[in-house]
């Protein structure tokens, strides 16, 4: 989801319109914002009697994996499996995705690991 506009640009807008008479579409253009947002605002402050935007609420849906060291433990155990398959094994319901993102919170990766190689030319006892 997007971030709100600020409040100090909300005020900048609807003061443009109502303290200094610029118009709807006058303003859409000048702060580029839609006339649709303008609309929204104008309705709000009629409502409210101001143009903050609503607070938003926490999402009500926590993790299907709660316990992270045995997450981590089934990693370890599981880890050359594919994600689909590590998902099945898992207890309860969860899919390929919830096993993705817990991977990645947790640093997981399959990649392997670079080692600093350094490529020094080897003297030869021959110089041409």
């Amino acid at each position: 989801m997007a971030k709100p506009y600020s409040d100090d640009f909300r005020q900048k807008v609807m003061q443009a319109i109502e303290l200094d008479g610029l118009k709807k579409c006058e303003a859409s253009l000048l702060f580029n914002i839609s006339r649709n947002t303008i609309n929204l605002w104008c309705q709000r402050k009629a409502e409210t009697g101001d143009v903050k935007p609503k607070q938003r609420k926490a999402s009500p849906q926590k993790g299907k994996i709660r316990d992270w060291e045995k997450f981590r433990t089934f990693v370890k155990a599981q880890g050359d499996k594919t994600q689909s398959e590590m998902a099945q094994l898992w207890d309860g319901q969860i899919s390929q995705r919830t096993i993705s993102r817990a991977l990645q919170k947790i640093g997981h990766t399959r990649k392997k690991k670079h080692t600093d190689i350094v490529n020094e030319m080897k003297p030869s006892g021959q110089h041409s």
